[in-house]
């Protein structure tokens, strides 16, 4: 384990967050896995190549690289050890085993200097401390032209999950859940500033596109409410207000998913940013 410079993200994801996530893992994919062939294929993964997945949690998205890297391997970096737990596991029981886990913070692992290929990230390269450094960091462990390419959530307002938990807003205390800022799952919602970014980190040829897809949130209104509620920014919520309007909550949210019902699930749509760029020279930093 190396150091963690993003403490209070280590803090949450080594805890309950991390610990949902964990216990969730099939949920969580059956959310986000409609995202995970456009990150792969701008990826562009070749049977022999080395791929580092940034933020890998469960480790999904870096077993469906080690898949495609075949004679390569795929390294997948979490600060979680709950969900590194889970990822290992799982690579274990599905016969993957050109794939490891380290557990490790992004903008401070001593990565050997130009070791992969390609770097990935589904949702996970959004809550850094320092954004430049993190990928500036994650630059230098590409080899010269190597491939970055990640997925991030675009405003808030084009995704229908938290446009549901928007509707709880004089029930439950919102503030400015869903805002763009950082550390934080919207920290990159603004095109401009994440290719400024990239582009202060080192990174060429950065692109941005939208990407859309319908994930799976439960069986029905009832058990997608829960699950909303359960999770680390549901269960804040809650917590600060008083038991009659956390019933209250619960009953508005279900009333507000009923619609998103069909053939035995709940089917919200996510809008994301696909990031693409190249590695520049290592020398010279």
């Amino acid at each position: 384990m190396g150091q963690f410079i993003n403490t209070a993200q280590a803090e949450a994801w080594n805890g309950y967050e991390g610990e949902q996530w964990a216990r969730s893992q099939e949920r969580w994919d059956a959310v986000n896995d409609g995202f995970n062939q456009p990150l792969l294929d701008a990826a562009a993964i070749s049977a022999t190549d080395h791929v580092l997945d940034i933020g890998c949690g469960a480790g999904r998205t870096t077993r469906l690289a080690a898949q495609r890297a075949g004679e390569g391997r795929a390294l997948g970096l979490d600060l979680s050890g709950p969900m590194l737990e889970r990822a290992g596991a799982s690579a274990e029981r599905e016969g993957v085993h050109n794939v490891s886990f380290i557990q490790g913070d992004a903008q401070a692992h001593p990565f050997e200097p130009g070791a992969f290929d390609a770097a990935i990230s589904r949702y996970g390269v959004t809550f850094f401390a320092d954004p430049v450094a993190a990928f500036a960091n994650i630059r230098r462990a590409l080899r010269p032209g190597g491939r970055l390419a990640f997925i991030c959530a675009a405003e808030a307002e084009a995704n229908e999950w938290l446009q549901a938990l928007a509707s709880l807003n004089g029930i439950l205390p919102l503030g400015g859940f869903g805002a763009p800022g950082g550390p934080g799952m919207f920290s990159l919602t603004d095109p401009d500033h994440t290719l400024a970014l990239l582009t202060s980190a080192g990174f060429k040829n950065a692109r941005v596109e939208r990407v859309e897809a319908t994930g799976n949130w439960g069986k029905d209104a009832e058990d997608a409410a829960a699950f909303l509620l359960d999770s680390g920014p549901g269960r804040h919520l809650l917590s600060q207000v008083t038991p009659d309007a956390q019933e209250q909550a619960r009953r508005a949210l279900i009333d507000g998913l009923r619609p998103y019902e069909n053939a035995g699930a709940v089917w919200l749509r996510s809008s994301s940013w696909l990031v693409t760029a190249a590695g520049g020279e290592i020398q010279g930093d």
